[in-house]
């Protein structure tokens, strides 16, 4: 605590001695370097460390009024005071968060009993979907379905962002497998729904398109021959695993219905790959030109929904 002679008041408050002490320091430094009619002239110190572990500093200082007469002087007084754990406490404490770690329950324990639910955002697609019996989120259906029912028309669909709060809300209720119902009016604005699509997406600790295949899809990308390049692209989505291949299916079959109304959302397949590109794809380890990488990220999003359904269509087709 610091009282002026003006007297006002200032409160500096730690629990680590040499941050006090780097403090006191600081604030004498600061003092020493005024100039001599303001300085602050020190005539003693006194520190005391007491068993219940409270350092106080207490420095009684004279200032010098510009007013030469002794009469005038006035003293100024600086204490710092905090108040920390006694030794044993700390070690009592430490002893018993000990002890609670090693009696705490397993994962799977919590898990089975309900106390802790599976995360939908997060996890592994394929967990996702073996927990659900299916192969294709069952929130990114929701999502869909509540985009084509009322967000089609909507100018900037997915280029524009929603309230994050509000995301970050749904992202909770989602994980906590309440009920979902995206045509309550807290979900009200689009962009929000949109926003936790992306999301889930984004957090994917492997993206839609696996770590695995990057490479060989930006090869492909790179082809010069057109139908030798959705061929290639082609060859590649039907190796992806089921979980990545039907829910990649069932997102680009819905981004194609949004490119469909681009004269009056004003999203295109390319507006599409740009804000979906780095989402669903992306190199393990970030080597190279970053640039050039996020190009064929664009790229490869765009060809494969203007190509939607020669890339996704039967053998027939």
């Amino acid at each position: 605590q610091i009282t002026t002679v003006s007297g006002n008041e200032f409160l500096l408050q730690s629990d680590i001695d040499f941050v006090v002490l780097d403090w006191f320091h600081a604030i004498k430094n600061a003092i020493d370097r005024l100039p001599k009619e303001q300085r602050i002239t020190s005539r003693n110190l006194e520190c005391k460390l007491r068993r219940s572990s409270s350092i106080e500093l207490l420095r009684n200082l004279d200032t010098e009024s510009k007013e030469p007469k002794p009469e005038h002087r006035k003293s100024l007084i600086f204490r710092l005071n905090y108040s920390a754990s006694d030794t044993n406490d700390r070690n009592r404490v430490k002893s018993r968060l000990k002890k609670f770690i090693s009696r705490r329950p397993s994962l799977k324990t919590l898990q089975e009993k309900g106390l802790i639910k599976d995360q939908i955002f997060g996890s592994h697609l394929h967990v996702v979907c073996e927990h659900e019996k299916s192969t294709v989120p069952q929130f990114v259906r929701l999502c869909i379905k509540a985009v084509e029912r009322r967000g089609l028309d909507v100018d900037g669909i997915y280029r524009v962002s929603g309230n994050l709060a509000t995301i970050q809300k749904l992202r909770f209720v989602v994980n906590q497998e309440e009920k979902l119902n995206l045509d309550d009016s807290q979900w009200e604005d689009i962009h929000v729904v949109t926003g936790a699509l992306k999301m889930f997406f984004r957090e994917l600790p492997e993206p839609l398109f696996p770590y695995c295949f990057f490479e060989q899809f930006v090869e492909a990308i790179k082809i010069q021959d057109n139908a030798t390049r959705i061929k290639a692209i082609r060859s590649l989505v039907k190796k992806l695993p089921r979980p990545n291949y039907d829910t990649m299916k069932t997102l680009f079959e819905h981004l194609q219905k949004i490119a469909a109304k681009e004269s009056v959302n004003l999203m295109s397949t390319q507006s599409l790959g740009i804000v979906f590109g780095p989402t669903l794809l992306r190199p393990e380890k970030e080597t190279g030109n970053m640039a050039v990488h996020m190009l064929y990220q664009n790229q490869i999003v765009e060809v494969m929904l203007n190509e939607y359904s020669k890339i996704f269509g039967s053998e027939e087709d």
